[in-house]
């Protein structure tokens, strides 16, 4: 059938129809909602049509395989298949229905044809403003151009360029065309029912501007906009409106001035504005989610003219109840806010100290009632402050407005913050020693334990297994261990700026701590390159590996190869559990993909002379004690100098005793996590051998309990796999927030400093020191590609990302905080660090000059 009345189509014939036209048809039928008369081209008579031109197919093979930036090629490509598609005559039949279609509207009336394509207005992706429309369409004749021209546009090039990036094959994507009986609006415009730049939920934005919404669309005005809470007007901004689109008579439109008194009148009263937020209520609740709503106001009332979802906004953790909530990003404080999948956000709740709340493929942590809670409210803000101060900002910008969180009676004393330690304890390196050695042989009884495990047991000693990692993570000793590195590095920093005027003083001293697992990584694979140098053949093979994982198996035909291949067994023994964003279980670990590490090793082979490990670290060590000589001779100077002077040299062997130990709780969970990942595989490929699941990897959208049940039945619902598959593809093009509300919004936090000059980036200071090079803009930690002198900017930064810190010479960041990996490891290399600096791998071009302001927290961007 090439023709259906949108009063037949419905939300399930996508497939059919495209994205425009089944919403559309649900809309039609919401009670309240007038959508204008019309029906619909289906995908079946675009199909038919294509199916006429046999140099179609070849084209959009060559078009599938272009780069999504190679515009140029996109351009000719794209121009070259609209051309085909135009000129395909219109098949007798499909003609003939159409014109059908046409006489039971109305002939000789004016029309809207609209493109519809299956891969337009869906929840993940919207496709906005991608295919074309045209209004005021009078005719048959001139009808059936415009369909043909629908279908062409298909393949504009900001269609294809959008396909490109979202990974959707340009050959599975059909056309229908909407045509729809035009609608005369004297006003017109977009309500969101969320509103689209804070993401909260209960604010509606409604654009307006006079006559065809065409004029806002194209940017010919900008629109009177109100916002609505609450069924009130909260805020609106009357616009100078010089212009609005109108239909023309016998066809087309045109720009027509406004008269001078109506200009700054607003478009639409207060009254109406409530009226259609009502409206766009009722359509959201039908949905089930918030709305992009295209709305005209004619003589008879508010028409809907289209509905989609909002696709940028990012989802709220779901709660079951009424109450205010307030997240925090787990993300910001693990250093990895990329997009999860279901078993590793399901294996991250599992083992995590404290309840967290799943939303767009991240978790957050819910700290309402901690702040509701005078007591504890100073502690929390204070703790959150040292991790990312952005974090401390948009807390207190939730609190200052006095109607979120409400102050609440203390149920008794305030509790130790979030991961606070008891009681101190004594500066002794053995107590560091000791609590490694317990990791150890708790992490080595689990190897052993496990393997006696499958099947539906697997799982339950998984659950016990799970309640031993929380208990060797919380163990009192070890959190008194991490808080005195932590405390030390803030009294010193605190105390002699004080009595020194110095600043970060703390980031020399703790230069080349000892027992860092972090820090060594990184100088560990310096030695494995001192192992590969003297063989050119080797380095020329490696210079060719390209993510080919196998190429361990080669090396040893190679002169010095078995050497080599030892060398990176050996790193891969101790380290390669990790790898990027490895709180994910999911992710591919360095064992797994050790191609990964060939860049660094190049980077490490060319960059550096042999020895380069040890020479590093005796030289930070080295500046640590010329640093604490020189502190406490300037202190014992001062007035009751030499009380200050052994307190200074107190703190100073402590926070060398334990500042290193901040590394190896993380390090301990992603070694127990590649255990736990191993198992969970062999389960998976067992399931894939007896056709329970087509792919291994296909588990990974299952959370850790439904992939249980999955090995007990021995059954998984595909279509739940598909749709988490979808879902986190879409979730990846979405940025978390640092604190989002349980109405939506996003609260990002600002700096909210004077001492920044003008046109730098301003940030957290992390590591001291000054540093000027080329950035390398690096997203990507197996596209790395140093040289002496670069200074890294990434997104954020892992343990993973250890290798690369002994190439660089500075450290930029958009996400971390003073305690957070990077700024840790940036410190005991002596980096000179700025973290948390807002969009910086998008501010800071690849290759531009830049520099790194280490002690006063901000990034110039040099001609």
């Amino acid at each position: 059938m090439g023709v259906l009345e949108l009063q037949e189509v419905d939300g399930t014939q996508l497939a059919v129809v495209g994205g425009k036209a089944a919403h559309l048809g649900v809309l039609s039928r919401i009670e309240g909602i007038r959508v204008p008369a019309g029906f619909c081209v289906t995908t079946d008579a675009f199909r038919q049509v294509m199916a006429q031109e046999p140099t179609l197919g070849d084209q959009l093979g060559r078009l599938s395989r272009l780069d999504p930036d190679d515009r140029e090629a996109i351009r000719t490509l794209s121009a070259e298949v609209r051309r085909t598609v135009a000129g395909i005559a219109v098949p007798a039949e499909l003609a003939a229905e159409i014109t059908s279609a046409l006489a039971r509207h109305g002939e000789q009336a004016a029309y809207a044809v609209r493109s519809s394509a299956t891969a337009e207005d869906l929840p993940t992706a919207s496709f906005a403003g991608q295919q074309d429309t045209y209004l005021n369409v009078v005719g048959p004749e001139a009808i059936l151009d415009h369909v043909s021209l629908c279908w062409a546009s298909l393949f504009s090039e900001r269609a294809v360029t959008y396909r490109l990036r979202n990974g959707i094959d340009h050959r599975t994507v059909q056309m229908a065309v909407v045509v729809q009986r035009m609608v005369f609006a004297e006003v017109s415009g977009i309500l969101f029912t969320a509103d689209p730049v804070t993401g909260n939920r209960r604010v509606a934005t409604v654009d307006a501007g006079f006559g065809l919404g065409e004029a806002l669309v194209s940017g010919l005005v900008n629109p009177d906009v109100f916002k609505v809470r609450d069924g009130e007007v909260i805020a609106e901004t009357v616009s100078a409106k010089q212009l609005a689109v109108s239909a023309l008579p016998g066809g087309g439109t045109r720009e027509v001035a406004i008269d001078l008194p109506r200009q700054e009148q607003p478009a639409l009263t207060h009254a109406q504005v409530v009226r259609l937020v009502q409206l766009g209520r009722r359509i959201e609740a039908h949905f089930g989610r918030p709305q992009d709503i295209e709305w005209c106001l004619d003589g008879d009332g508010f028409q809907i003219v289209q509905s989609r979802p909002i696709t940028t906004l990012f989802p709220v953790p779901t709660a079951h109840d009424q109450e205010n909530h307030l997240y925090v990003s787990v993300g910001h404080q693990q250093m990895m806010t990329d997009a999860m999948k279901p078993l590793g956000l399901s294996m991250w709740q599992l083992t995590a100290m404290a309840p967290m709340h799943e939303a767009g493929g991240r978790l957050f942590v819910d700290v309402a009632r901690r702040l509701a809670s005078p007591a504890n409210r100073a502690a929390l803000l204070d703790l959150m402050g040292k991790g990312d101060p952005l974090v401390r900002d948009a807390l207190e910008t939730v609190l200052e407005r006095g109607d979120f969180i409400p102050t609440l009676p203390d149920d008794g004393p305030a509790g130790p913050p979030p991961g606070g330690a008891p009681a101190p304890i004594e500066t002794d390196p053995a107590i560091v020693a000791e609590l490694i050695e317990r990791s150890q042989a708790s992490l080595a009884a689990l190897r052993r334990d496990i393997a006696d495990h499958s099947g539906p047991a697997l799982f339950e000693f998984l659950l016990e297994a799970v309640q031993e990692h929380k208990r060797v993570l919380a163990q009192p000793l070890s959190m008194q261990a991490i808080m005195a590195g932590m405390e030390a590095t803030w009294w010193l920093n605190d105390r002699l700026q004080d009595w020194l005027g110095e600043k970060n003083a703390a980031d020399t001293l703790t230069l080349s701590a000892p027992g860092n697992i972090t820090s060594e990584m990184g100088l560990a694979l310096l030695d494995v390159a001192d192992v590969i140098r003297p063989h050119p053949e080797v380095v020329a093979f490696l210079q060719d590996v390209a993510g080919d994982d196998g190429f361990l198996d080669e090396l040893p035909k190679l002169a010095g190869g078995a050497q080599a291949r030892d060398a990176v067994d050996a790193y891969l023994d101790r380290y390669g559990m990790r790898c990027v964003g490895e709180i994910d279980i999911t992710r591919p670990r360095w064992r797994e993909r050790p191609a990964t590490l060939v860049p660094a090793i190049l980077d490490n082979v060319r960059n550096f002379e042999p020895g380069a490990a040890a020479r590093r670290f005796e030289r930070g060590r080295q500046q640590a004690l010329q640093k604490e000589q020189d502190v406490l001779s300037r202190l014992r100077a001062l007035p009751d100098g030499d009380r200050k002077a052994a307190e200074t040299k107190r703190m100073i062997d402590r926070v060398r005793t334990f500042i290193g130990y901040r590394e190896y709780p993380k390090y301990d969970i992603v070694s127990r996590y590649f255990v736990y990942k191993q198992a969970l595989v062999a389960e998976a490929e067992r399931l894939v051998r007896s056709g329970v699941l087509p792919d291994v990897e296909d588990a990974f959208y299952l959370t850790f309990q439904e992939l249980h049940d999955a090995v007990r039945s021995g059954t998984v619902d595909a279509r739940l796999v598909s749709e988490r598959r979808e879902a986190f593809r879409s979730y990846q093009a979405l940025t978390p927030p640092r604190v989002l509300t349980s109405d939506g919004e996003a609260v990002s936090g600002a700096y909210r400093r004077d001492d920044v000059p003008d046109g730098a980036l301003a940030g957290l200071p992390v590591s001291a020191g000054t540093v000027e090079g080329r950035a390398r803009v690096i997203l990507d930690l197996a596209q790395a590609d140093l040289e002496p002198g670069d200074i890294l900017v990434t997104a954020h930064t892992d343990p993973s990302w250890t290798p690369l810190f002994v190439s660089v010479t500075g450290l930029v960041t958009e996400v971390g905080g003073l305690m957070t990996h990077g700024a840790v490891i940036a410190r005991e290399y002596g980096l000179p660090a700025v973290v948390g600096v807002a969009d910086a791998t998008r501010l800071i071009a690849d290759g531009q000059r830049i520099r790194v302001h280490g002690s006063d927290g901000y990034v110039e961007l040099l001609p």
